[in-house]
C-alpha cells in the first residue's frame, strides 16, 4: 500500500463503487457511530455517494455524518465531515492519477495590526491564517480569520484545543480552504472538523455583522454546506434526470457557472443519435450578462464583483469589507469567482 492510499474496511462491511444503498449490517455499525433516527433516508444516500466518490472510509473513522440542530428546518440536520488528513490523502490520490505536480508554499500567520509571520510563537492566537497550495503551476490561497473558526464554550472563551493550539487550528482551516479551492470536485460536500467547529458554539446563531430585524435571516451568513449539483448531474441516469437536476439548482439559487456546468453534463449524457434536447434557457439573474458574451478571467472576476457591491447596496448592508470577508472565509481578492456570484444569489433576494 502506498502513501497515498488509505485502508478501507473488509468483509462485509466494505462498500462497493456500485452500491446502491447501505447493507443492513453497514446501517447497524454508523447508528454506532453516533447517527441516529432523526438522520433521513437522503442525507444517508447523499453520504453513501461521497464515501464511494472520495474512498474515505467511514467504517474506520475517516468521514463520518454529525448531526446539528437547525433552528430553520426545525430538526437535526446531518452533515459529512472528515479531518485534514483526509483531505491530504485525497489530494495526493488525485495528483498521483492526474500526474500534476503538488505543493505548499509556507504558512503565514497575521497578528492584530495585519502583519505576516512564517512562524508564530506568540502564546495568543493569530488573528488569521493562509496557506497557499500549489497544483500543477498554479496557486490556490486562502485565508482564514480566527474570530469565524474559533470553537467557544458557554461563557464564549475557546475551547481547550483552540485556547492551546489555536494557531495550528486556524492554519488547518485555511488549509482545508485552499486544498478544496485547489480540488474543487474531489471535496466538493465535505467538509474537515476544524472548520464546523465553530457551528457548535453556543452562540453561533446570535452572531451577526449587522442589525437584523427579527424573523429576518442574516444575509452575510455563511450558507450550510449544501447539495453538489454538479456530481449529481454526472452520476445521472439519462439527460431527463439532467434538465431535473438544472431546474432544482436553478431553484436553489445556484450561480451561472453551476447551471452551465450542468448544461454541458446534458449534452453529453445525449445520445449521438438523439434529436438535440432543449437546453433549459438560462434566465440569468445576473444583470450585464448577454448570452454568448465571453469575458477574460479579470473582466469575469470584476463583474462579478461589481454586482455582489450592488447587491449589498440595495440590501443597505453595512461594513462591506468585513462583511464580504466573513461569508466568504477569505478576502475579496482572493476569492474564486463561483464564490462571489454565489454569496450575490445568497444576498440578493433581502434587497
Amino acid at each position: 500500500m502506498t502513501t497515498t492510499d488509505i485502508a478501507k474496511a473488509g468483509g462485509s462491511l466494505a462498500i462497493s463503487p456500485d452500491q446502491l444503498g447501505w447493507t443492513d449490517e453497514q446501517a447497524a455499525v454508523l447508528r454506532q457511530t453516533g447517527i441516529d433516527n432523526d438522520v433521513t433516508n437522503a442525507e444517508l444516500a447523499s453520504f453513501l455517494h461521497l464515501c464511494q466518490r472520495t474512498q474515505l472510509d467511514p467504517f474506520s473513522r475517516q468521514i463520518y455524518l454529525i448531526g446539528r440542530w437547525d433552528n430553520r428546518q426545525k430538526r437535526k440536520v446531518f452533515t459529512p465531515q472528515t479531518g485534514i488528513d483526509g483531505y491530504r490523502v485525497i489530494a495526493h490520490r488525485v495528483i498521483a492519477e492526474t500526474r500534476h505536480t503538488f505543493g505548499y508554499e509556507d504558512t503565514l500567520w497575521c497578528d492584530s495590526n495585519g502583519q505576516w509571520r512564517d512562524v508564530w510563537l506568540s502564546a495568543s492566537a493569530p488573528a488569521a491564517a493562509k496557506v497557499t497550495v500549489l497544483r500543477n503551476g498554479q496557486r490556490f490561497s486562502a485565508v482564514a480569520l480566527y474570530r469565524e473558526y474559533v470553537q467557544t464554550d458557554r461563557n464564549d472563551n475557546p475551547t481547550r484545543m483552540w485556547a492551546s493550539m489555536g494557531a495550528n487550528q486556524i492554519a488547518k482551516c485555511a488549509e482545508a480552504l485552499a486544498l478544496r479551492k485547489a480540488f474543487p470536485h474531489d471535496l466538493a460536500g465535505v467538509y474537515t472538523a476544524e472548520e464546523m467547529a465553530q457551528a457548535d458554539n453556543p452562540s453561533a446563531e446570535e452572531r451577526h455583522l449587522r442589525k437584523v430585524q427579527p424573523g429576518q435571516g442574516d444575509p452575510w451568513a455563511t450558507p450550510a454546506p449544501g447539495r453538489d449539483f454538479l456530481t449529481e448531474a454526472e452520476t445521472a441516469s439519462d439527460v431527463e434526470a439532467v434538465r431535473q437536476i438544472w431546474g432544482e439548482a436553478k431553484q436553489a439559487g445556484m450561480p451561472d457557472p453551476v447551471l452551465n456546468g450542468i448544461v454541458e453534463i446534458g449534452k453529453l449524457k445525449a445520445a449521438p443519435e438523439a434529436e438535440p434536447a432543449a437546453e433549459p434557457e438560462p434566465e440569468s439573474d445576473h444583470e450585464g450578462v448577454v448570452d454568448g458574451e465571453v469575458l477574460s478571467p479579470e473582466d469575469d472576476y470584476a463583474d462579478a464583483v461589481a454586482q455582489l457591491r450592488a447587491a449589498a447596496e440595495a440590501a443597505h448592508l453595512e461594513d462591506f469589507d468585513n462583511g464580504v470577508a466573513g461569508a466568504l472565509g477569505m478576502p475579496l481578492a482572493d476569492a474564486p469567482v463561483e464564490a462571489i456570484r454565489a454569496l450575490t444569489a445568497q444576498i440578493r433576494p433581502a434587497a
